[in-house]
């Protein structure tokens, strides 16, 4: 008697679409999500412009009033003026960032004061103002840059490409460091601040002594590069350590599609619409930029909140490697 013979099991088979279908899925799904890319990146730019700068206004009480008065029918909802004693209080607060610049009523006239540091996109409206108060005047508003951008590179454009390199600084040794010390959680830790502090000091010396980029002291600068990178990269080491995969891949969004665009790097927080400039800086590419505007041409000043919040993606970081390294302690 023949022993009898299994069918072969045809459930797979039946359940898996076809080649053609999945074709399409995949096509679509593809398309969806570069679509998305496109929305996370040029929504913020699309929407970006003045919107309540803080410019500070200084001179007799009654050429204030009417200079604020100016700016009001000029540009509807661009500015916020704050009001200064006399053009060195002006002057001061553009140097320490309290605001992007301002107009002073001198005894020959009005002026403008700008940091063309500050944002190039900013300094171009202040500009575009003080033309626009010349033709109603009938006399040339002058523009002064209180803190401007090096000689070497006017356009800021060393700066500026800063913005991608570091998020993906702090990306990329964080996939190297996962596949090249699986489970070893402190080697990780270990190789993220390493990385951080030699490119922190590599990416400076390339713009600053390379391309003319910086001023700022060389080497708080090149530290405060290292923090920006580390807190990139640490968090996203403890997320694949404790979450695996997807703990991963939901930091690496974060960091790429959400914190990138929303960094206003290029342009400075204060040129991106007020809620979305606000978050921006709670992640670590927006503070990065912050910082490292901060230390590079305002000797600091401004950069302290987004100091504090580079360091708690850090600890944040920290914290999520050490859960996970105690876990597999416990698990051993």
């Amino acid at each position: 008697m023949a022993a009898p013979t299994s069918s072969p099991d045809t459930s797979t088979a039946r359940h898996t679409p076809p080649a053609a279908v999945r074709v399409v899925g995949v096509v679509f799904a593809l398309t969806a999500v570069i679509a998305l890319m496109l929305v996370a990146f040029a929504a913020p730019a699309v929407n970006s412009g003045p919107h309540a700068l803080k410019i500070g206004v200084a001179g007799p009480d009654q050429a204030v009033a009417r200079i604020e008065a100016g700016l009001a029918d000029a540009r509807p909802g661009a500015f916020s003026p704050q009001r200064y004693d006399d053009v060195e209080a002006l002057r001061t607060a553009i140097e320490q960032r309290a605001v992007v610049g301002g107009l002073a009523v001198e005894p020959d006239g009005p002026a403008m004061y700008v940091a063309g540091a500050g944002g190039a996109p900013v300094a171009q409206v202040l500009t575009a103002t003080a033309a626009g108060l010349s033709q109603t005047l009938g006399r040339p508003v002058p523009v002064r840059d209180v803190v401007p951008l090096p000689a070497d590179d006017p356009a800021g454009a060393g700066l500026n490409s800063l913005a991608l390199p570091l998020v993906l600084g702090g990306l990329v040794p964080a996939i190297a460091l996962v596949r090249l010390f699986p489970g070893r959680v402190g080697l990780r830790v270990l190789g993220a601040i390493g990385f951080a502090v030699l490119a922190g000091l590599t990416l400076t010396a390339v713009l600053q002594f390379g391309f003319g980029s910086l001023t700022g002291n060389y080497w708080a600068t090149a530290g405060a590069l290292a923090l920006s990178l580390a807190a990139v990269s640490l968090p996203l080491l403890g997320l694949e350590s404790l979450f695996g995969l997807p703990g991963f891949g939901a930091g690496a969004v974060l960091m790429l599609f959400v914190g990138n665009p929303l960094s206003g790097f290029a342009t400075t927080a204060a040129w991106l619409p007020q809620g979305w400039g606000a978050f921006g800086q709670l992640l670590p590419p927006g503070a990065a930029g912050t910082v490292v505007r901060s230390v590079a041409f305002f000797d600091g000043h401004g950069g302290g909140t987004a100091v504090l919040v580079l360091s708690a993606w850090v600890v944040v970081g920290l914290a999520l490697c050490a859960a996970s390294a105690r876990r597999r302690t416990v698990t051993a």
